[in-house]
């Protein structure tokens, strides 16, 4: 930050500067042309003129020489030793005013450029002050200590600096707004390292124990068959687990090409799809498909309806219902539950986040299916939203595509 205070401060002190030079020669040409004039209507104020021609007639200086100049100079015609008096008094009072004002405009202006140089020098500390505290902060923080707080500064590591409105004011703010944001992806970044680890680790620890335990000493036909199941079961939930991980990371790479798909026709298959699992647990399952057409990709797509339906299919309560709709702003899908306090309801998208804790029973989900929507919704420019229902229980999730 150095070298910028000091190209600053040549900037902003050769400005004070040239302004104090401009000033100053301003004012001398000012009274230069006026001073005489004015100092002749004084001195004519205060002496008239006849008193003037009173006077006795000037004598030579000493230092005229005889010889050069014997007798008095003539006077012009028409010029009285009155007016003749006033004109040498009043060239003698410019003369030395002028110098006068020379001399201390020199001075001050002197004073002025030390001055120009230590308020420029100020003046350029601090208009860099906010720069080098988000320079600071910039390199104290990383992701292991984004939510370091050391002493003094302000609270989770912000700059929230403290001025008027402004463009380093906004540049301050957008770089507290970056950090929030970082902060926010480098946690749900630990957490969903964390909980893949946990997701992953279940059905191996699962698959041993059954070899260990289950296939120990002669086991019978009939145990060995259930050792098969039990294995043949973890192994296709810990492929479902990989096949939403791989989906999540290929989404966040974004769609290489879009073409138009018909979000409506989307639905009713997903609907189609999940209609023998709905009839069984219960759920009544209406369909309002009004027309939509949106550029994406058809495959993801189909797994944002999918996901959709079958999230609110499986979590519903007996005899429950789910409405589908499409239309011009989206897709919306609205199903009867448990009931979902408010403040749960962002975390339901975050991966591996359930409503209630994971209890490992046959057909369970894995907690990844909003957080597939979100992902693919966001893939095609679109926002999802879910709001509690305050009536029956369950969610109301919408996906509104960009116009």
């Amino acid at each position: 930050m150095g070298g910028e205070r000091a190209r600053l401060t040549a900037l902003y002190g050769g400005l004070l500067l040239l302004a104090g030079v401009l000033l100053t020669g301003v004012v001398y040409v000012l009274v230069k042309d006026g001073l005489y004039s004015s100092i002749s209507v004084a001195m004519t104020t205060a002496v008239p003129a006849q008193r003037l021609q009173d006077l006795p007639a000037a004598t030579p200086s000493p230092q005229w020489t005889p010889a050069i100049r014997t007798s008095p100079a003539p006077m012009p015609p028409g010029v009285t030793p009155g007016l003749a008096i006033t004109r040498t008094l009043s060239d003698a009072a410019e003369s030395a005013a002028l110098e006068r004002l020379l001399t201390v405009s020199l001075l001050v202006l002197a004073a002025y450029a030390v001055l120009s140089v230590v308020l420029a020098w100020w003046m350029a500390g601090r208009v860099l002050r906010p720069v080098a505290v988000i320079t600071e902060t910039a390199r104290r923080l990383s992701g292991e200590n984004l939510l370091g707080v050391p002493p003094g500064r302000s609270p989770w590591g912000r700059i929230a600096l403290d001025g008027p409105p402004g463009e380093l004011k906004r540049l301050a703010d957008t770089f507290d707004g970056m950090l929030g944001r970082m902060e926010r992806l480098v946690s749900a970044q630990q957490r969903f390292a964390a909980n893949a680890a946990h997701e992953l680790r279940t059905p191996v620890a699962v698959q041993r124990a059954a070899a260990e335990i289950g296939l120990a000493g002669e086991p019978g036909p009939e145990r060995v068959a259930r050792i098969r199941e039990k294995l043949i079961e973890v192994a296709d939930a810990s492929e479902r687990t990989i096949d939403g991980l791989l989906l999540l990371a290929s989404c966040e790479q974004g769609l290489r090409e879009r073409r138009p798909v018909a979000v409506h026709e989307v639905a009713a298959r997903a609907v189609e799809a999940l209609a023998a699992e709905a009839a069984e647990r219960g759920i009544t399952v209406s369909l309002d498909a009004r027309p939509l057409t949106v550029g994406g990709d058809a495959v993801l797509l189909d797994r944002l309806a999918y996901n959709l339906v079958a999230n609110a299919v499986r979590h519903n309560v007996p005899d429950g219902r789910v409405g589908v709709r499409t239309g011009p702003d989206g897709i919306e899908v609205t199903n009867t539950g448990p009931v979902v306090p408010a403040d749960t309801v962002p975390l339901l998208f975050e991966p591996f986040r359930r409503l209630a804790a994971r209890t490992q029973a046959p057909g369970e989900g894995v907690g990844l299916g909003l957080s597939i929507v979100e992902s693919i919704a966001r893939a095609h420019d679109a926002r999802v939203t879910a709001t509690a229902n305050a009536a029956g229980g369950g969610l109301t999730v919408r996906v509104r595509f960009a116009a």
